[in-house]
């Protein structure tokens, strides 16, 4: 059976991180992710990703959900790695997956402050604290009940939470 796994934290919360620590079958698997489309286009027209976050992201955002949307029709399993901190912004992610998926929320809790400036501390991208904080609010857990089959806690070894 393939399998969503669908990323829940704020930025800075080591979800690209765990990503990079895991052993999928990385020929069977396909990462979503609008940021991976942002920081591709800002390299090649020489600028940084909060140069170009505002006029590409709709963009971006089309480019991901046709990613997802090949991903799954070749039966390929996906690593969603965006906030998706409320219950509506994974709603559709849910609605994606063919019932043959088994979906599964990883979830990233919010680093202590000081760990999570230095996880936030990429050149050419930061978020306004206002939008951060307006995140961290409006987070919601995932739930079987909202329609996945697993919650799970992520860990991140070497970085304390």
């Amino acid at each position: 059976m393939n399998k969503l796994y669908v990323l829940v934290g704020v930025p800075g919360s080591g979800k690209s991180t765990w990503i990079g620590h895991q052993t999928f079958d990385w020929d069977n698997t396909i990462i979503v992710s609008t940021d991976r489309f942002v920081e591709r286009y800002a390299t090649s027209v020489g600028q940084t990703y909060n140069e170009v976050f505002k006029d590409y992201m709709p963009t971006a955002v089309k480019l991901m959900a046709e990613s997802a949307r090949l991903a799954f029709a070749e039966g390929k399993d996906i690593v969603w790695d965006q906030t998706s901190t409320t219950i509506k912004t994974r709603a559709k992610k849910l609605r994606m997956a063919p019932d043959t998926y088994t979906k599964i929320a990883v979830v990233f809790n919010t680093p202590a402050p000081a760990v999570h400036a230095k996880m936030l501390d990429r050149p050419g991208k930061s978020i306004p604290a206002e939008i951060m904080q307006d995140m961290i609010a409006r987070f919601e857990m995932p739930t079987v009940e909202e329609g996945f089959d697993n919650v799970i806690i992520a860990r991140l070894l070497g970085v304390e939470l």
